[in-house]
């Protein structure tokens, strides 16, 4: 009786083991719903806004009766965690949130489940500033820099445009505009682009070679010759704060973090936001199903709802984000949609990190 309550047992758990490892692809919607269901959990790596995050999910959560868990964590740690373990029969990470252009520095077909088993849905976006998901990932939350600035101090027919006109009014206007160089990607935004403008290098060749970035450094002069007439701040929320304080008139930003800075009263409502004509970077996050998630049916649902529309118009509104979805709605955006025109997509490696480091030496350590 006991050796065949043991193999009994064995047989359920074999059995339990197998369908959860099955190819999804195969099976309808509704069983793998009814899969989700039964798993009745996911964790999902994203490495920011956390708690809002937790909060926001919790409609999922009550909608399907599945456990989502988001640890603690940066988007570095979450990296090298889900490519440490990839390997494993089973991983800890069922959907994994990342940059959208640093997926491209990794093998989607070697790492990550295709998403052929999502019901057909043509508003989802999985091409975004020129990367392609290939099948295997969608945009979650489109982001933009821009500069972030103070309508009491600064008129809107005043707002500067080109590298020229933020020189001319640092100059008028001493110590009023700041930016960050780490801990954040907006001011990086703002000076790559700014030298790009200036030197006229191609910074979406990736290629490191000593003739570009001696062209580069060319646009160092730039901000040495008005050093004293501008701010370097600490981090992108320093930035912002400093602006709500009213101790800086603009400074580079992300349009999502300031909306949702203002949308928890962290800073003042009425600060505003725009993307110079010179461009600054703007693309998005995206997500993926690892190939040995632990929970892949349930992962799925969760991918399904997280890029439907409806979901993407309650991010817009809740976190101020640019929709990933053609049918959701944007009118909670801080940017007007011909402003979009301006968004430029984001240097490449390795080049990009060769012209900050040298930017770094040669400017801001030289003040």
């Amino acid at each position: 009786m006991l050796k065949t309550l043991i193999l009994s047992t064995t047989a359920l758990a074999l059995g339990v083991n197998v369908a959860s490892s099955a190819d999804l692809s195969s099976m309808s919607w509704d069983d793998i719903v009814t899969q989700a269901k039964t798993e009745g959990e996911l964790t999902w790596y994203v490495w920011y806004l956390q708690d809002d995050l937790r909060r926001f999910v919790k409609s999922f959560e009550d909608e399907y009766g599945i456990k989502v868990t988001i640890p603690e964590g940066t988007a570095a740690g979450n990296a090298e965690k889900m490519l440490a373990e990839r390997n494993r029969e089973t991983g800890d990470i069922d959907v994994f949130a990342w940059g959208y252009n640093d997926f491209e520095t990794v093998d989607l077909e070697a790492n990550f489940e295709p998403l052929k088993m999502l019901p057909e849905d043509g508003g989802r976006v999985s091409n975004l500033v020129g990367i392609d998901g290939k099948g295997y990932l969608l945009a979650f939350w489109g982001n933009q820099t821009g500069i972030a600035y103070d309508p009491a101090k600064v008129a809107k027919a005043d707002l500067p445009q080109t590298p020229e006109q933020f020189a001319a009014f640092w100059a008028a206007n001493p110590g009023k505009f700041g930016f960050n160089y780490e801990k954040g990607g907006s001011g990086p935004s703002y000076y790559l682009n700014t030298l790009q403008n200036l030197t006229d290098v191609d910074f979406s060749d990736g290629e490191v070679t000593d003739e570009k970035l001696a062209k580069v450094a060319e646009g160092f002069k730039f901000f040495n010759d008005n050093g004293e007439n501008y701010v370097i701040t600490a981090s992108n929320a320093d930035s912002i704060i400093r602006v709500s304080d009213g101790e800086l008139w603009m400074v580079p930003g992300w349009e999502d973090h300031l909306a949702g800075l203002q949308k928890r009263g962290e800073v003042r409502p009425e600060l505003e936001f725009y993307i110079p004509e010179m461009g600054m970077y703007g693309g998005g996050n995206g997500i993926a199903i690892p190939k040995n998630a632990p929970h892949p049916a349930a992962a799925a649902v969760f991918v399904n709802w997280l890029t439907s529309a409806e979901t993407q118009s309650k991010f817009n509104v809740d976190f101020g984000t640019a929709p990933m979805h053609a049918s959701a709605d944007d009118s909670h955006a801080l940017i007007p949609n011909e402003q979009r025109q301006y968004r430029q997509p984001w240097a490449v490696q390795p080049f990009r990190k060769a012209v900050e480091e040298s930017f770094i030496e040669n400017v801001v350590l030289e003040r």
